[in-house]
């Protein structure tokens, strides 16, 4: 009965329109949805698996009309809901400015789960998901049913698998296996996953003699090219779900077996094959199996290293010559039958994508030489085009035509952004990030009504984590020029934060620009002025933070990176505070979370030092962010690389002016910062003589506070530090006496003096050498040390004490020394104490 209602849907809908759908059919669908059909039919499949654990294959054909009772209903729910949603991609519908309020298109999108079959779906995953019994019961549809039951079987799946990362694990576990099943388990004999790559081969086998005998004689199966395409959409929706779960690894579904990875590899490879002739069309069967490669192959594309799976694909993709064609066919009006297959429905997979993932692969693994092939023929070019075609001239102008282009999926405009990001070192960059008209286009990728769509897309790439990964592309393209600039060896200055946003830095092709192409960094540096202006212009930052609100606080680390490293810019510095960098409450709610990124936190903080180090006038932002009191917290967190990030931070927020002064007093900072200076790891020791020296600068006001650093800052002196720590540490030791004596008994009795006077002591000869020998001198802390014992002498009780020190003599010598500031320091010092 359901599958005489679809049939007569579809006719209705086909002949008269979706407006003339007849009332009955309408009854029987909404009938059948608010009774409990779907959990009866889910308690049948539940008895025919017992039937079968218990050695009986009778309930098998039960099962099978099961399956496909599930499948109708939820095809019929469908098919109806086409007629209000049409199924378009998300690009597609915000590139077209639908005539609907944004929050009113929202609300609609919302809805899905009442209007299409997202609920019954929904269902039953969940029944699947609780009863072994259920998982046997499908799993021999598929294996001994008819080709119907296997049709319906596959659609199920892949539906399922759609909205259920958990879903896609089981369909590749065995179904007898234990709870703590190895990994290497996965995919083998007994599972979902291997029978439909059984059927694949087969199917494969029946389309290979079609073509090459052209013979009449009638098949067994009356449909193998649909049962390959729904086959290799079900391996894509698993592949796509489960990377976006961060699974990293493609052996859960190719075993770990070389063997088996190149046969299941080749069969999809043998399905997808086209040559360079191809002018017209590309077969659904094709696209289909190019989507559930790349689906399957990009599990193993976030690696840095190319892995077997790697080796063994690359060997198997269609030549770059190929995938360009494959590209303008794809932007061509000659893509009909993939048009048909498209409309409605598939569109929740994105059934020509495939070949841009097989770009993207390709650009990835391939080196320098694929990047330069795709370059000059211009396949960046119409990579551009494919994110621009949602809402090309030529779509636009078709009118009452059932069969449109309907744009790149989801999952499509992230390879494509990928591809691209992979062909910046190519040339790409000049015409990709110096155009406000290009720039613009990423930029829009990110708006609000493209967001809240892909949010709610439940088909292949959507949902928040397919916002994740739009962004994390869109950010990935925009960080080139500052990762090149970046990988210069004579930049950035050594106060510059140059690990700010460092995790865009490991996979970026721009990291290597500074080593292997000095001709391009030379272009990237000089026009980087520019590159700052079009974001400037195109409003990137805004973009940037708006961008936030859609995923997840965990999920943030790489969007905040590029912020971390825009920030750097005065310019772009201040349109982010503009835009609402430091919003008290979504600072608050960044950095209590307990999913924050460590990452994130190290970026965020980054951050906050490098706007109080660049200007005074960011100090008022800072504050009212209520920045002090998280500091607070951070100074005793677990992680060392957090604390003195911590303690960079306070440091710079003290670079200009006393500002803060009164707010780290009340809050009680100081205290915990001065135990810093003593911290177990030595970079937070670092960071935090610089804090203490930046804090004692510019008055005396929290002196008495710091009174407790003097033996730590003079164990420092004595220790085996580094020379930036110890140069750090005599600095603050200067500072304490620089606006008033209040410390300077301390400052003797302590043993500070002896211990700066020790230093010059070490350092002397290396600042009495001939000039071969300034490299050297330059590292020492020596002038500071004499900087800070110079401005001792300003008070009469340390003077008296370095006039009675039998090391004086040293201070003494260095007048001669060849450095003109050691010089000038030492002299200082000896008149200072001779004059009483």
């Amino acid at each position: 009965m359901l599958f005489r209602v679809i049939s007569r849907l579809k006719a209705s809908m086909s002949s008269e329109g979706p407006k003339h759908v007849e009332e009955s059919l309408l009854k029987i669908i909404d009938h059948a949805r608010r009774s409990h059909l779907l959990e009866l039919l889910c308690k049948c499949l539940i008895a025919s698996g017992l039937s079968v654990v218990s050695g009986s294959t009778n309930m098998v054909p039960a099962a099978c009309e099961a399956c496909k009772a599930i499948w109708y209903l939820a095809h019929a729910v469908d098919i109806m809901s086409i007629t209000a949603h049409h199924f378009s991609f998300p690009l597609a519908n915000s590139r077209q400015h639908v005539d609907l309020k944004l929050d009113d298109k929202l609300q609609q999108q919302d809805s899905m789960a009442d209007s299409n079959s997202t609920d019954l779906i929904n269902r039953f995953s969940k029944s699947f998901l609780g009863s072994q019994p259920m998982q046997v019961a499908v799993y021999h549809c598929l294996h001994n049913g008819p080709e119907s039951a296997i049709h319906a079987s596959l659609q199920l799946i892949s539906r399922a698998c759609l909205l259920n990362a958990l879903f896609c694990a089981i369909i590749c576990c065995p179904l007898n296996s234990p709870s703590d099943i190895n990994e290497a388990e996965y995919g083998g004999d007994g599972t979902i996953i291997s029978d439909m790559f059984s059927l694949l081969s087969l199917y494969g086998s029946y389309l290979n003699k079609e073509s090459k005998e052209n013979s009449n004689k009638k098949s067994k199966l009356s449909n193998p090219h649909a049962l390959v395409v729904h086959c290799c959409l079900a391996l894509a929706a698993i592949a796509a779900s489960l990377k976006l779960e961060g699974q990293s690894s493609v052996y859960i579904i190719l075993m770990s077996s070389q063997k088996k990875q190149r046969s299941r590899l080749s069969v999809l490879a043998h399905l997808s094959s086209v040559d360079d002739t191809v002018k017209i069309s590309l077969q659904p069967h094709c696209a289909s199996a190019m989507l559930a490669l790349s689906s399957l192959i990009s599990l193993e594309n976030g690696a840095q290293t190319r892995s077997s799976v790697c080796e063994t694909a690359l060997a198997l993709l269609p030549r770059m010559a190929t995938l360009h064609t494959l590209l303008k066919l794809w932007l061509s009006d000659g893509s009909e039958a993939l048009c048909r297959y498209n409309a409605g429905l598939l569109n929740l997979y994105g059934l020509r994508d495939g070949s841009i993932g097989l770009l993207e692969t390709r650009l990835k693994w391939g080196g320098p030489l694929a990047i330069e092939q795709a370059c000059s023929v211009g396949t960046p070019r119409l990579l551009i085009l494919l994110l621009t075609d949602g809402n090309s001239k030529e779509t636009s102008e078709v009118k009452d035509s059932p069969i449109h282009r309907s744009g790149l999926s989801p999952l499509g405009v992230v390879w494509t952004l990928s591809a691209l990001s992979h062909c910046l070192p190519g040339g790409i960059f000049r015409e990709l990030l110096y155009s406000r008209e290009q720039l613009k286009l990423l930029t829009d990728l990110l708006s609000d009504i493209h967001l809240k769509a892909l949010a709610a897309w439940t088909g292949l790439g959507g949902g928040k984590r397919g916002v994740r990964e739009l962004i994390n592309s869109v950010v990935d393209i925009l960080a080139f020029p500052f990762v090149a600039v970046e990988s210069s060896p004579n930049v950035p200055s050594p106060s510059a934060s140059i690990n700010s946003g460092f995790l865009l830095n490991v996979a970026s092709p721009g990291r290597r620009i500074g080593t292997e192409n000095k001709e391009m960094l030379k272009i990237i540096e000089h026009n980087m002025p520019q590159y700052i202006q079009v974001l400037l212009e195109v409003g990137v930052p805004g973009s940037i933070l708006q961008s936030l609100d859609y995923v997840d606080v965990e999920d943030l680390a790489r969007p905040l990176a590029i912020v971390a490293k825009m920030v750097r810019y005065r310019p772009l510095a201040l349109q982010l505070l503009k835009e609402g960098l430091l919003n008290p409450s979504k600072v608050a709610a960044l950095l209590e979370a307990r999913t924050t990124a460590k990452d994130t936190l190290l970026d965020f903080l980054m951050i906050i030092s490098d706007l109080a180090r660049m200007s005074k006038d960011f100090n008022e932002p800072i504050n009212k962010a209520g920045l002090v009191g998280f500091l607070k917290i951070f100074l005793s967190n677990e992680d060392p690389d957090i604390r003195g990030k911590a303690c960079s931070a306070i440091g710079n927020m003290c670079r200009h002016n006393s500002y803060f002064y009164s707010s780290l007093a009340a809050n009680k900072v100081i205290h915990l910062l001065v135990d810093r200076c003593s911290d177990p790891d030595k970079r937070t020791r670092k960071f935090a003589c610089f804090a203490v020296a930046n804090a004692a600068y510019h008055n005396d006001k929290l002196y008495e506070e710091l009174r407790r650093s003097i033996p730590q800052l003079t164990k420092l002196l004595l220790a085996p530090e580094e020379d930036k720590t110890k140069g750090n540490a005599a600095g603050a030791l200067s500072n304490l006496v620089r606006n008033s004596d209040l410390l300077c008994q301390d400052i003797v009795s302590q043993g500070a003096i002896q211990a700066l006077l020790k230093m010059v002591t070490s350092y002397s000869a290396v600042a009495l050498s001939p000039p071969n020998r300034g490299d050297a001198l330059t590292e020492s802390p020596l002038q500071i040390v004499l900087f800070a014992l110079r401005k001792m002498c300003d008070h009469t009780i340390c003077r008296s004490f370095i006039r009675s020190s039998e090391l004086l003599p040293v201070i003494a010598h260095l007048r001669q020394s060849p450095d003109r500031t050691i010089s000038e320091y030492a002299s200082d010092i000896a008149t200072k104490v001779h004059r009483g």
